[in-house]
């Protein structure tokens, strides 16, 4: 068996264990939400779904990945965690933008938003954002997964999304 056939073999059981653990941890998010009748957090969600779209991306691109890249990532469970991790950093980012309303439109969530404390920011205000903003209906909850999961297996995606609206913020001068 050649060594690029038995590498992909490691990275393939490393991401079906890693890709399972996942799921496992989504399963008992909901389920632990649903039982004790507590609040399911999105940031959680979307961390979870921005992961295991990083999984399937490796497992997607793993036929076109250098034979070193293919080495480093037989050799190492870090390397094959690194990727997802981003996928989940990029999916909570992506997922600020949403609940921030600096991207909307039909094709992206829209969120119910607790009525803010009288006070201004506080301690409770602030809780009661994080635990109780939700998507507004089971389509926007649907469209939440699927950018989380977009988020993590497009790794260039959000930080195309933080390059235009940079520049939609600081438009470059035009040269005179």
């Amino acid at each position: 068996m050649s060594t690029r056939r038995q590498n992909t073999l490691i990275i393939t059981k490393r991401l079906i264990i890693l890709s399972g653990a996942t799921l496992l941890i989504i399963s008992l998010v909901f389920g632990s939400s649903l039982y004790f009748g507590g609040k399911l957090m999105m940031s959680w969600v979307c961390l979870m779904c921005g992961i295991l779209g990083g999984f399937v991306s490796i497992q997607q691109r793993m036929k076109d990945i250098s034979a070193e890249e293919l080495d480093l990532l037989a050799k190492s469970w870090f390397q094959a965690l690194l990727i997802p991790i981003y996928g989940g950093i990029f999916a909570l980012v992506l997922y600020l933008f949403f609940i921030s309303e600096l991207l909307t439109g039909q094709f992206f969530p829209a969120f119910y938003f607790p009525k803010p404390s009288s006070h201004g920011l506080n301690q409770q205000s602030l809780q009661d954002f994080l635990t109780n903003t939700y998507p507004k209906t089971g389509q926007d909850f649907a469209k939440l997964l699927i950018w989380s999961f977009i988020a993590g297996f497009s790794e260039r995606f959000v930080p195309q999304v933080i390059t235009k609206l940079t520049k939609d913020v600081h438009p470059e001068e035009e040269p005179q």
